[in-house]
Order: structure tokens, then C-alpha cells, then sequence
């Protein structure tokens, strides 16, 4: 047996580049790059490797460990999960900034790869610079704190525990199933430990995705199922993405005028003017596609987990619609007491399609829905036309950004009040035109995501939509934007707060508190007025900040126009959203209170309360 002496730092490279995958029949790098902040815990081992392959496999330096991380997940995400990234950061601070992105990518099942930094296996130079000393198990670093954000994870202490390690790593991380963030802690004296690997453990490795088919018995029992139905209705999540049925779920609504309601990560499986497209459903959900599900018969959910948002927190489905639920994770197809249909939505479609033949819905059910659809996108237009004030709502925000897009251009969000008007108002035809982080809801997500999703589409125009409180969370990787020649173009929606929490917070009784910047505790002179436009100069990007949305679309035509990223801030109402669609979400209001408020929501809460038990 052939070997070859490599530290383990080096041989984790040289296996990681090694992997390839098949798409549509071209062979890729399955790793299109590492995400590296550099320190103590991993410059000399892992650095050294990288650099010694930075032309075949490229390292990029980031400005914070969680943006980076960011980036890895919204590089994933919109390349369908089949190339992905690795991050690698410092033991201590550094590490442990990548959880939340680990949470990230876990919540909504995205492969990344996190190879933390960790402490000296050895324990000779004990306690070392940023180590968080357990005084009761030795074994714990702060490193552990992945263990329950990730899918996978391993501490490598022995530089041969790779020889199974990664290949259980990329078992994961390529699993449709099991798909979600790997971390491999690796101690920074490991990290330069050799050993003689075999050589035969670094061949090329040719990763395709797996499609299981359904069970016979689910198969037949979803059809039977489905035939029974008069007022069926189909839900898209993310897993039509991710499985690449997009042609498949058209074919099959399009056979039998099956009106279709989207999820945050469904978003853009069909295109928005699909004569069976609905809209999205749920909290933030279209009034079309939410007045079908209160009075559906059967909900056909297609790689979906069906989250709160989505559901209404189980209480917008009508309670006596029957459930089936099509998703390669038997986890998520049994949820909400659904009839499970496990496998692979690609292959399965066409199955039902085909043993479906003969069968319609109800004929007066396909008219309602035609008709409604109509009337959402009144409402539409409606809520997206400039009302000509210099207090835009985020609605007329959306509306001049949306008009701005090319077809093959991409909106990125992630939390906020934007993502309710973004999934109920954005119109795209293509599939990765609308790309959301909801999953996790993480503030920050948005700039890093950007630059995530300009190097997986750099043919894109990247609408970032950002509000003020996000922008502050986390706006550094626009620096980095600038110094990788990715551009993007930032919309700032300055509304002096967390506006979203604050409407929140009314809409349960509350009184206004520490949310919007004039009920937060500051000097007497009040929070100061963020200058967006100038800090994002001071960045490296071109910015402006315009008064109203004719500004704003002239703004979006000079940001098209320009060759490095560009930042258009705009003062927006912070109370004023779309009134039309919505459903309610379960947000538990004290059962005391001497508040008048608090006492009248309650009420409200325990009536919907009652909705909702009976979808259990």
C-alpha cells in the first residue's frame, strides 16, 4: 500500500479537494472554496495547507467569523445544495462566532463545512490564550457549543481519525436526508500532526445526488388519497429546490389545475404568474392562497416541514382537510399528523401524475381559485404603487426594487418585517430570484448572504433589502464585497428601529418600549441618526441616500449601472404594512397584566388558541 506523509491539516485539503460532484452531467469541486479569519488556533496548521492549494481550492478572508459563515450557507442555498463551502476560524472568539450560522445552516438543512479551531489536544501548554477551562470535564472546549447546531460533528485528536472522520463527514454533508452543517473541531497541534495516509484515501471521489423512490404501499395510498379530494391544495417548500423538480411539480399541477401556495423557501418554484400559482400562504401569506387552505379538503405538502409561519401555527388549515406530505425526511413527513409519502420529489411526481390520470378536482374549487388569484394580484399592485409621500412603506420599497430586477435577478433577506412583505408582494419568474433566510430568521444574514449569492449567480443583479436594525447587526462583509469585485446593491430601509417587534409588541398589548430608537433609554438629545450612506462609503461602496421612490427607482438604475457594490438608504413608515393576506401566528400574551392592552389581546389569543387545538 501506497502512502503519503501529510500533517492532518494538509490532509484534510487534499480530501476535500478530491471531491467532486455531477451536475446535470458536468463534474464539479463539491468545495468551491474555504472562508478563513485566521488566528492562533489554526494559522499554522490549517493555513499552511491552504495556502499550498489556494489556486485550485481559494481561501477569502472575511471581516467577522458569523458573516463569512453566512456566505457559505447563501452560497449553498441558491447552488441547490451541491457545491458548497468550508469555514474555518480561531480557536475561542472566533470559533464560536460561527454557531449561530451553524444554527443557520442547520435549521434550514444547508450544508456547510466548520473546521473550528480548538485547544491543544496534548494539554502541555494549558490553559492557552482564549481556552474556556471546564472545571468539571476536562474534554469540553468552547467548541462543543456546535454540537447541537450541527449534523455532524467530530473533535479530531489523533491525525489518522480522518480515515473515517471525512468520509462520515461528506456522508452527510451530501445526503439529501441528513443535509446540514458538519464540524470537525480540530486542535491546533493536531492540525500539524503527520501521518503516512494511504494514498488510495485521497482518489476522486464523484458525488451524485441520491433519489429514493416512495414505498409502494405510500404510493397507492397517496393516490387513493388525493382521488377522494374535491378542494385539494399544494404547498412548495424548499425541497422542490433542493430535489431540482421544478419541471416536475409544473407538470403535475398543470395536468390537474392544482392550485399551488408557496413557503418562504418554495418561494420561486413556479413563476409568479403561473395561472396555478396562488402566492404564499401562511403568516405572511397571500389572501388567495390562505382563504384556499381554510377551505381545502386536502393539503398536498411537497418538501416542506410546514413551520409555523407556513402553517398559521396550526391554525389557518382547515381542521378537517386531510394531510399528505411528500419529503425525503420521513422526520418531516410525518409531522402534523400527516400521511407520509417519503422520497424523492423529482421521482415521485411523476408517479402520482401518472396514477392520477382520469381524476379532476372539483370544477367550481379550480374557478374560486382562479378568481382569487386575480384578486391577490389587484392587491398586488395595489400595495407596491408609490403613494407618492416622503414616508414610503416597505410594500412601495418592494414594489420599486421588484420593478428594477431583470428576470434573472435575485432579492436577499432574511429577517424583519421586509421577509412578510417580500414573500407576500415579490414577483419572480425564476426559480432563484427570490432568495430568503426565514428558517432561523437571523438578523445580519443579509450582506454576507449577498455576497453568498453573487458568487454562486455572478450573471445576477443581487438586491440586498435590508433594514436599519440589520444593517448595524452586521454590515461588514460589504467591505468585502468591495475588495472581491462581488457587487451587490444594498436597499436600506431606515424606519429608527425594530420596527417589526414594535408592531409586534402593540399587536399584543404592549405599550411602545425599547424597540423603535424613541422608546429605547438614551440622552436627552435621543439616538443619533445613522448617516448609512456615508458609512457605506466608508466602506468602499458608492451610496446615496434618496427621500421617496422616485428617487429610490432612479437610485436602483445608477446602482445597475455601477461596477462595485452600491448602498441606496431611504427613511421608511414603520408602522404602515400591507393590510391584505396575513394570518394570525401564535405569540403567547400574558394571561395577568393591569395593562387594558394586554387584557384585550389576550382574549384575542385564547380565541385563536381554540382554531388551533383542533389541528391537533
Amino acid at each position: 500500500m501506497k502512502t503519503i506523509k501529510l500533517t492532518m491539516a494538509q490532509a484534510i485539503i487534499k480530501y476535500m479537494t478530491a471531491q467532486k460532484v455531477d451536475i446535470d452531467g458536468e463534474i464539479k469541486p463539491m468545495f468551491a472554496g474555504v472562508w478563513a479569519i485566521f488566528g492562533h488556533g489554526n494559522v499554522a496548521g490549517l493555513g499552511e495547507a491552504l495556502y499550498r492549494v489556494r489556486d485550485e481550492l481559494p481561501t477569502y478572508r472575511a471581516h467577522n467569523e458569523q458573516a463569512m459563515s453566512h456566505a457559505a450557507i447563501a452560497y449553498a442555498k441558491t447552488m441547490n445544495r451541491r457545491q458548497m463551502m468550508a469555514c474555518t476560524a480561531s480557536a475561542g472568539p472566533g470559533s464560536v462566532n460561527m454557531v449561530t450560522a451553524a444554527a443557520v445552516a442547520h435549521v434550514n438543512r444547508i450544508p456547510v463545512l466548520f473546521l473550528p479551531g480548538d485547544t491543544f489536544a496534548t494539554r502541555m501548554p494549558d490553559p492557552v490564550l482564549q481556552q474556556v477551562e471546564n472545571f468539571h470535564d476536562m474534554t469540553l472546549t468552547s467548541n462543543d457549543c456546535f454540537k447541537p447546531v450541527s449534523r455532524f460533528f467530530d473533535r479530531i485528536t489523533r491525525p489518522e481519525q480522518l480515515l473515517n472522520a471525512l468520509p462520515q463527514a461528506m456522508r452527510v454533508l451530501t445526503d439529501p436526508v441528513e443535509c446540514g452543517p458538519v464540524t470537525l473541531a480540530i486542535p491546533q497541534d493536531v492540525q500539524t500532526m503527520a501521518f503516512d495516509y494511504p494514498e488510495s484515501f485521497f482518489a476522486e471521489k464523484i458525488h451524485r445526488q441520491r433519489r429514493p423512490g416512495a414505498d409502494a404501499n405510500e404510493l397507492l395510498e397517496a393516490i387513493t388519497l388525493i382521488r377522494q379530494a374535491k378542494k385539494p391544495l399544494v404547498v412548495a417548500g424548499g425541497g422542490v429546490h433542493y430535489s431540482g423538480a421544478l419541471a416536475e411539480l409544473d407538470s403535475f399541477v398543470s395536468s390537474y389545475h392544482l392550485p399551488v401556495g408557496e413557503t418562504q423557501a418554495g418561494k420561486g418554484a413556479l413563476p409568479w404568474d403561473h395561472k396555478d400559482n396562488m402566492g404564499s400562504m401562511g403568516v405572511t401569506g397571500a389572501a388567495s392562497t390562505n382563504t384556499l387552505a381554510a377551505e381545502a379538503d386536502l393539503i398536498i405538502a411537497v418538501g416542506t416541514r410546514l413551520g409555523d409561519f407556513t402553517s398559521g401555527s396550526r391554525a389557518l388549515i382547515n381542521p378537517d382537510a386531510k394531510l399528505l406530505c411528500l419529503n425525503v425526511a420521513s422526520f418531516d413527513a410525518i409531522k402534523h399528523k400527516g400521511q407520509s409519502l417519503v422520497g424523492d420529489a423529482k421521482t415521485i411526481l411523476p408517479q402520482l401524475q401518472k396514477g392520477l390520470e382520469g381524476w379532476q378536482p372539483d370544477g367550481l374549487w379550480i374557478e374560486k381559485a382562479a378568481q382569487l388569484k386575480a384578486d391577490w394580484d389587484k392587491s398586488v399592485d395595489t400595495a407596491t404603487t408609490d403613494r407618492g409621500t416622503n414616508l414610503p412603506t416597505d410594500a412601495e420599497c418592494v414594489g420599486a426594487v421588484n420593478r428594477a430586477a431583470g428576470e434573472k435577478d435575485i432579492v436577499v433577506c432574511a429577517a424583519g418585517g421586509l421577509p412578510g412583505e417580500l414573500q407576500k408582494l415579490w414577483r419572480t419568474r425564476y426559480d432563484k430570484g427570490y432568495h430568503m433566510e426565514y428558517g432561523y430568521s437571523c438578523m445580519g444574514y443579509e450582506i454576507a448572504g449577498g455576497v453568498g449569492t453573487k458568487m454562486a449567480r455572478p450573471e445576477s443583479e443581487i438586491f440586498v433589502m435590508v433594514g436599519d436594525g440589520s444593517y448595524l447587526m452586521m454590515n461588514s462583509e460589504l467591505a468585502t464585497s468591495v475588495m472581491l469585485g462581488l457587487k451587490i446593491i444594498v436597499v436600506v430601509l431606515d424606519n429608527r428601529g425594530f420596527g417589526c417587534i414594535h408592531r409586534l409588541q402593540n399587536a399584543c398589548g404592549g405599550a411602545p418600549f425599547n424597540n423603535l430608537l424613541d422608546d429605547c433609554l438614551s440622552t436627552e438629545n435621543g439616538a443619533p441618526k445613522t448617516d448609512f450612506a456615508a458609512h457605506a462609503a466608508a466602506l468602499g461602496a458608492r451610496s446615496e441616500q434618496v427621500h421617496n421612490i422616485t428617487e429610490l427607482e432612479a437610485a436602483l438604475e445608477r446602482a445597475k449601472a455601477s461596477d462595485i457594490s452600491y448602498v441606496i438608504a431611504i427613511d421608511t413608515d414603520a408602522i404602515t404594512v400591507a393590510s391584505e393576506g396575513g394570518a394570525w401566528w401564535d405569540v403567547a400574551i400574558p394571561e395577568v397584566s393591569p395593562r387594558e392592552e394586554v387584557q384585550q389581546a389576550r382574549k384575542g389569543y385564547e380565541a385563536h388558541k381554540v382554531k388551533q387545538a383542533k389541528n391537533f
